[in-house]
């Protein structure tokens, strides 16, 4: 499978802001787009002409890279969004949010969606008491997500524990940290989900 193996913090200097790609160094005075804040590159500091199209070719490799979905899948997300009766752009962060590894992310159980992708693809994470190893599988209204109880001694899930009161959960989801348990109430709509990104280029860029 394709995969991306280069350097995550590239790719927050490619988009001018920060993904949240590494966890806590993100936040921390060593992330390198607090040093360097301008695309990598022989010509990172070069102004570069924003034409229309390139905004919405760098939106939606921002929105891509912020879920860490490659380009046929995103592609297949959009479709799915379009077809739907909302909003396309709506609809698109809706399911984006709705990732099983997002979720795990969400409700504080990993640093970034990368290592949220790890524990799922590990075998760590339980749907309704079945495992599921597919990050990109999808919850659903009432779904009972929990990292399965042979895996909660590890040292992120105590951690994960211990910085529960630390962190903000979307409304949409309620974490249980001592149960190591999410409880899914809802789909999460837009105004709750706070990935900053302007779907409208997104479908713009599509609609072509």
């Amino acid at each position: 499978m394709a995969r991306y193996t280069g350097p995550d913090c590239k790719r927050c200097r490619r988009e001018k802001t920060k993904l949240f790609l590494k966890g806590s160094k993100c936040e921390s005075p060593k992330c390198p787009i607090e040093i360097r804040p301008y695309p990598p590159g022989e010509h990172g500091r070069g102004r570069t002409k924003d034409s229309e199209y390139l905004l919405q070719k760098r939106e939606k490799q921002k929105c891509a890279r912020i879920y860490g979905v490659l380009e046929k899948q995103f592609r297949s997300y959009y479709d799915e969004a379009n077809r739907r009766a909302g909003k396309t752009g709506d609809e698109l962060l809706k399911i984006l949010e709705s990732r099983l590894d997002n979720v795990i992310y969400r409700a504080g159980f990993a640093p970034s969606r990368d290592a949220a992708r790890q524990a799922v693809r590990h075998g760590h994470v339980l749907v309704n008491g079945k495992k599921v190893d597919i990050p990109s599988y999808r919850v659903s209204e009432n779904d009972i997500v929990e990292i399965a109880p042979k895996f909660r001694d590890l040292t992120p899930y105590v951690i994960a524990r211990e910085t529960a009161g630390q962190r903000t959960t979307p409304g949409w989801i309620e974490v249980i940290s001592s149960q190591m348990r999410i409880l899914v109430h809802s789909l999460p709509q837009r105004a709750a989900i706070d990935t900053q990104v302007q779907e409208q280029l997104i479908v713009e860029l599509y609609s072509k």
